[in-house]
């Protein structure tokens, strides 16, 4: 299969889209990865991919609503990947509502694992290939402190602020202007996938 990529400039960063062509898809493109740059574990782009902006036209179109405060949940297929154990804990994360947050051991607690897993979901959340889509921003500490995101926690933050959400305020720093929703966005009004 071919793997095809573009990246489209958001709010948080430029966002590398990677995927391959499926009929099932909206827009026709199953999504195997979604990255910001300097992300840990992120992809990069090889030299045997294909440059195919089209083929992300849809998915960029729900990206720039989200970032403008007019989607709350992402209609994509993904490409298979990942364990039992990540994919279980991936459906749990999928399920956090938008604006919501929920911690490791919440999320550790809906998949039927024992507390005792709660480092092997913090390691399966940040393994999540799908950045944004894949809501992993939502996973928080305990006491809702900001924790663990291969994005950085300045995007993190971000993106729950961007979202409303309240639970993010224990051990957290004041929120600097450039940071308000409305800031973010009007950073992504009118962009489109790169050519």
């Amino acid at each position: 299969m071919t793997v095809i990529h573009t990246t489209v400039p958001s709010p948080v960063g430029e966002l590398l889209l990677v995927g391959e062509e499926c009929a099932a898809a909206p827009g026709g493109t199953a999504l195997a990865a979604v990255s910001v740059p300097g992300q840990k574990g992120g992809a990069v782009v090889q030299d045997d991919w294909v440059h195919a902006p089209d083929a992300f036209t849809e998915i960029a179109a729900q990206l720039a609503e989200y970032f403008a405060g007019r989607r709350t949940r992402f209609d994509f297929v993904p490409v298979p990947t990942g364990t039992e154990f990540q994919q279980r804990v991936w459906g749990a994360v999928d399920d956090i509502p938008y604006g919501s947050t929920r911690s490791y051991g919440e999320v550790t607690a809906t998949i039927g694992a024992p507390r005792g897993a709660t480092r092997a979901v913090g390691a399966a959340v940040g393994a999540n290939p799908l950045s944004i889509l894949r809501p992993c921003h939502r996973v928080v500490g305990a006491d809702g402190a900001l924790t663990g995101y291969a994005g950085g926690l300045a995007r993190k933050r971000q993106l729950l602020l961007l979202e409303g959400a309240t639970r993010i305020v224990a051990g957290a720093p004041p929120v600097p202007p450039e940071h308000s929703n409305a800031q973010v966005q009007a950073g992504f009004a009118g962009r489109s996938p790169s050519r």
